[in-house]
């Protein structure tokens, strides 16, 4: 592929390892509250989505409304995680660091900017992308699946969508990422990518698939 004008990563999955402690966690939570869910179950259902519409795939999950403790539960963890900070994907903050400090970059990210900023600062990339942070709770009407959210980052950008290439690990992120007409690359360096991972990225139509950020790096030229 030509060496892209604009990279845009999705976040948890991709520059940190939140898909695997995140997961862990929820399908302990469904399990303990009645429905016993694997950590690979809760990957496949709710990688990916946040707010309403992770909301949403629970209840249908659970056949009826998420219990107030549930929802308590998942907001001490994501308070605990924010304070101790997780662990970067292998490879993820050298290659960052290794950019052309003239490319444009952002995120695009199902979490919200509080999560993202806390988060890079954690893992040493606070000034990484600048303000080029967004969400799909907050900066557009429809998140992942939709495209919305990585179109709305390379217009920030000022770099035509079909010139960027977005690097994603989950089903639901690719599935827009490949629909904004980007070129995307699916991720599968993240501890949760196992068990079919990179054919199931391919089913959804991504470009390439990348074992490690030394791959993203041959792919992408950068």
């Amino acid at each position: 592929m030509r060496p892209p004008q604009g990279i845009i990563f999705d976040f948890d999955g991709v520059l940190i390892e939140s898909e695997s402690t995140s997961n862990r966690h929820l399908a302990g939570l469904l399990t303990e509250f009645g429905r016993p869910t694997s950590p690979q179950e809760t990957l496949s259902r709710f990688a990916g989505l946040a707010g309403a519409d992770f909301a949403a795939a629970v209840e249908r999950h659970i056949d009826g409304p998420i219990p107030d403790a549930f929802r308590r539960r998942r907001t001490e963890e994501m308070h605990r995680v924010l304070a101790e900070g997780i662990a970067a994907v292998a490879g993820a903050v050298e290659f960052v660091r290794s950019l052309p400090a003239d490319l444009p970059r952002a995120v695009a990210s199902s979490s919200n900017v509080r999560w993202i900023r806390t988060h890079l600062q954690h893992i040493g990339l606070a000034d990484a992308f600048g303000n080029h942070l967004y969400s799909g709770a907050e900066h557009v009407e429809r998140g992942k699946p939709s495209p919305d959210l990585y179109l709305h980052a390379a217009a920030q950008l000022g770099v035509p969508i079909d010139q960027c290439v977005i690097i994603e690990d989950s089903e639901v992120g690719a599935t827009g990422a490949v629909a904004s007409g980007a070129v995307v690359v699916g991720l599968v360096a993240g501890s949760h990518c196992v068990g079919g991972h990179a054919d199931r990225l391919r089913t959804v139509g991504v470009h390439h698939i990348a074992e490690s950020f030394d791959d993203v790096r041959r792919i992408t030229g950068l």
